[in-house]
């Protein structure tokens, strides 16, 4: 461990900058320095927690002057430690600021420029409960990581008994059926009566005591109400090689369609749907502040009040009167309280019919949990496929460079800087401000179709995913996840699609998804939900816990042929609790981006894939990381398309790996790095280059591992590993 920083240089750094010192003995140090994953400690010497881009600027050049090392703390879930990784940290959780605004008359928008932020010197700063201490944050942050709201019926079922353990990998439903010479078929309406729904909570999925915040007894009686609405909507399978004739509200959708053939080829027929149920339209008149108000999150408490049930019909039709607005934030902002704030302030509308307040728009973010460094980093997530990345757009951004300098980029001002920024932005400065554009979303048809792991059925399930989302629209988001326990339950593979748009639309996929017979489905929640609550699915189900090991691994691949989908399947049979492994549909507006680092090539992927493990403290099991490099680096290296999504680069990254997410625009990247970035400041990050250029390993620029762990040390570790074995080490608790 370095030494702590002196008297003389805490008082210098002190008396540069407005914000907050903290020393590695203060209470408030461990507060600001923990991040998400335990796996990883740091030692650095201080924390400043900046109140605006002049601190930022001061506290690089501290760093310069000192030769020390700055890390960059946004606020969000990266696992691998780069944030605490420097001598000083930069923690930016006081730059908590957001607004929306409505485009001008000539579509432009204000520049960040022109907005003093909310902590200006020389401006009023606002109260805000996020201003007081770490500890405060860190409680505000549990808060935000309660993901009930996606939807009380995933939420009940994941807090119930263990599913019985008859058939656990063995044949599909409809071959046991013949087998024990049971019906040879079943039909269903979709009109169920309640006592299906009540049969399968019955044979629930997690435990009462849940790790997540929530109600007891009430999720439950609300999920009973709740699941058996969505039989209105929701099918059963049919008999195999069968057609479909499943009745909605009265119509009849008819797909004969062959298993090659396109599953979306009837909706090419006319439909007899009834007219879609009415989403609201909230209006309210936009006046533009002189400065940016702090981000105060009790303000929005009113947007939760009501999370657990199904998103409220307003009986009232409208129509966006702006085909975006533009969302200025801090960097201080996790992604959820910027979800919050643009939820409850909506826009004005057309109206159709009726009245109402507005309509909510939403930035493409990655789903929940993430921080603001997602819009430089990527961000992949349920508005992707309709509006592109989040990288894709941002439209301006405030940043810190290496000199000192704070600078406002965007595509006329710093151009190279503003391809290069978006998708390896962290390698270059730190981001203090942004503004990026948001969507209308009045509504999502969204959800998950829940069924029991096994290995015997569950490659029929990928294959048929993937057969159904081939060629779907660009409102349409779907993902399949295999996820292993927790300890004593069932593993679970689940289907979570997102349409944008109501129930009338969404539900024709959903017919096709939801055909797949191969197991009882469990649950089937999809309905029409807010997209506020609907950013929580992923979370709800990953069901993550801050303080464990983390391990994540990604990919972009082109196709996913039949014996990757066999291998992959007998392979996440082995893996220990913990590990989750995601297949998320690609392509839509994606493709449609070329003037950013993340090249073509990368943006083409069919699929994007990733392997997210996590794991107790105490547990010394090689495979929570082999199993994900394995399958990973392995399995799918056939069908590679570059390296991952910048954002999915993770612990222990290959450098090759990392160089690879760019593709051919890594010799660019390269020559603007050297020409903002010469003295490689901005090391704690995925870079994998030195200052001279040359590749280095990446535990060079990450933080350690405690010395009490084992399973996390790899490579050029491994002869300290096999010193340790049988080694007794005491098992001293990180704190978050």
């Amino acid at each position: 461990m370095s030494p702590p920083l002196s008297k003389e240089l805490y008082q210098e750094l002190g008396a540069s900058c407005r914000g907050q010192v903290y020393l590695r003995d203060d209470p408030g140090f461990q507060d600001y320095s923990t991040i998400f994953n335990g796996n990883v400690v740091t030692f650095a010497k201080a924390v400043v927690c900046p109140l605006d881009a002049e601190d930022v600027s001061k506290i690089i050049l501290f760093c310069t002057k000192h030769s020390l090392s700055p890390s960059v703390k946004a606020g969000g879930y990266g696992t691998a430690g780069w944030a605490i990784g420097g001598d000083i940290i930069i923690d930016v959780s006081k730059l908590v600021e957001v607004d929306i605004e409505v485009p001008k008359e000539d579509g432009s928008f204000t520049s960040l420029r022109d907005v003093a932020p909310a902590n200006s010197k020389g401006k009023n700063v606002q109260p805000s409960s996020v201003a007081n201490t770490g500890k405060r944050r860190r409680e505000e942050d549990a808060n935000l990581r309660s993901y009930d709201s996606a939807s009380t019926a995933v939420a009940s079922f994941l807090r119930g008994p263990p599913l019985s353990v008859s058939q656990v990998d063995g044949p599909s439903p409809s071959v046991r059926r013949r087998l024990e010479a049971a019906e040879s078929s079943f039909t269903s309406s979709l009109s169920q009566p309640p006592t299906q729904a009540a049969t399968e909570m019955s044979q629930g999925y997690g435990s009462p005591h849940s790790e997540n915040s929530g109600s007891g007894s009430s999720d439950s009686r609300e999920y009973r109400e709740l699941s058996f609405s969505t039989l209105d909507t929701t099918p059963s399978p049919p008999p195999s090689n069968s057609a479909i004739n499943s009745t909605l509200s009265g119509s009849t959708i008819s797909n004969s369609a062959a298993p090659t053939g396109n599953p979306f080829g009837y909706l090419e027929s006319t439909n007899n749907y009834p007219p879609p149920p009415a989403f609201g339209a909230l209006q309210t008149n936009y006046n533009p502040p002189s400065m940016m108000s702090s981000w105060t999150p009790g303000s929005s408490s009113a947007i939760f009040a009501n999370a657990p049930g199904p998103f409220a019909q307003i009986p009232a039709q409208a129509q966006p009167m702006y085909p975006h607005a533009f969302v200025t934030f801090g960097a201080g902002m996790r992604q959820k309280e910027i979800d919050t704030y643009t939820a409850k302030h909506k826009i004005e509308a057309r109206y159709l019919t009726g009245s109402g307040d507005g309509i909510p728009y939403h930035v493409p973010f990655a789903a929940h949990p993430v921080g603001s460094s997602i819009m430089l980093l990527g961000g992949f997530g349920f508005l992707s496929r309709l509006h592109g990345l989040s990288i894709d757009n941002l439209v301006e951004v405030e940043m810190v460079l290496a000199d000192g300098r704070i600078v406002v980029v965007n595509e006329n001002d710093y151009p190279d800087l503003w391809w290069a920024l978006r998708g390896a932005g962290p390698c270059f400065g730190v981001a203090t401000r942004y503004k990026a554009k948001a969507y209308p979303v009045p509504v999502v048809f969204a959800g998950n179709l829940i069924y029991r792991f096994n290995k015997a059925t569950a490659p029929s399930l990928i294959k048929h995913f993937r057969d159904c989302v081939k060629g779907a629209p660009r409102e349409l988001y779907a993902n399949v996840l295999l996820t292993a326990g927790p300890a004593g339950k069932d593993s679970l593979m689940v289907v979570q699609m997102c349409y944008v748009g109501p129930r009338e639309k969404g539900q024709e996929y959903l017919a096709a998804i939801s055909s797949w017979d191969g197991e009882r489905c469990l649950l089937n929640e999809v309905d029409e939900k807010s997209f506020l609550h609907q950013q929580d699915s992923v979370a709800q189900v990953l069901r993550g816990k801050a303080g464990r090991q983390w391990f994540i691994r990604s990919a972009l691949i082109s196709s996913l042929p039949d014996d990757i989908v066999n291998d992959t399947v007998m392979q996440f049979a082995d893996t220990p609790v913990g590990c989750t492994w995601l297949f998320e549909l690609g392509g839509g507006a994606i493709t449609d981006f070329e003037d950013t680092c993340v090249p073509k090539s990368q943006r083409e992927a069919s699929f994007t894939i990733a392997a997210l493990h996590q794991w107790e403290m105490d547990i010394d099991d090689d495979r929570c990381i082999d199993s994900a490099e394995e399958w990973i680096a392995g399995t799918l290296k056939p069908v590679h398309v570059g390296g991952p999504l910048p954002s999915f680069l993770g612990r222990h990254e290959p450098p090759e790996r990392t160089k690879a997410s760019f593709g051919d625009n890594w010799s660019r990247l390269c020559e603007i790095k050297r020409f903002y970035d010469p003295h490689n400041m901005f090391r704690n990050s995925f870079w994998p280059l030195d200052a001279a250029g040359e590749m280095v390993e990446p535990e060079t620029h990450e933080p350690p591992t405690p010395e009490f762990l084992e399973t996390s040390l790899r490579g050029k570790n491994a002869e300290r590993k096999k010193q340790l074995k049988g080694k007794r080490h005491s098992k001293s608790k990180v704190f978050f």
